[in-house]
C-alpha cells in the first residue's frame, strides 16, 4: 500500500508537500546523483576510481562530471601521478549545498525529512 505522503512538508513552501520543481533537476538524473553521492562521501575522488565504483564508461562519466561542473557542483583538478595523467573531483561548496538540499527534498518526500522530526 502506498505510503501517505499529505502530511510531508516541503522545506520552503509551505503547502505540505514537496514540489517537483524543488528538486535539483542537475543532480536528481541518475548518473549525476551518484556522482554526488560518492563525492558527498568523500574528499575526492579520482576519474579511474569514480568510473569503477559507479561501472560507467569513459564517455558517460566525462560527460556527467562535465554538466555538474559547468553547474558550479563539481571541481576537476587534473595534474599527473608520476608520469600518468590524473583527473581528480570534488564537490564545491555550492555542490555540496546542492545535494544536501536535494537529499533533504527525498527525505521530505518519504516522510523523513526535518519538518517530520520536530
Amino acid at each position: 500500500m502506498p505510503r501517505d505522503l499529505s502530511g510531508a512538508r516541503g522545506a520552503d513552501n509551505g503547502a505540505g508537500a514537496v514540489k517537483p520543481d524543488e528538486l535539483d533537476r542537475v543532480i536528481h538524473e541518475p548518473v549525476r546523483l551518484s556522482i554526488a553521492a560518492v563525492l558527498a562521501a568523500r574528499r575526492e575522488v579520482d576519474y579511474l576510481e569514480l568510473r569503477s565504483l559507479l561501472a560507467l564508461t569513459d564517455g558517460n562519466l566525462a560527460a556527467h562530471a562535465g554538466v555538474l561542473e559547468r553547474h558550479g557542483y563539481v571541481a576537476a583538478e587534473k595534474g599527473f601521478a608520476g608520469k600518468r595523467p590524473r583527473t581528480t573531483y570534488r564537490l564545491t561548496p555550492a555542490g555540496r549545498r546542492a545535494f544536501a538540499r536535494h537529499v533533504e527534498r527525498l527525505r521530505v518526500l518519504l516522510g523523513e525529512g526535518e519538518r517530520d522530526r520536530r
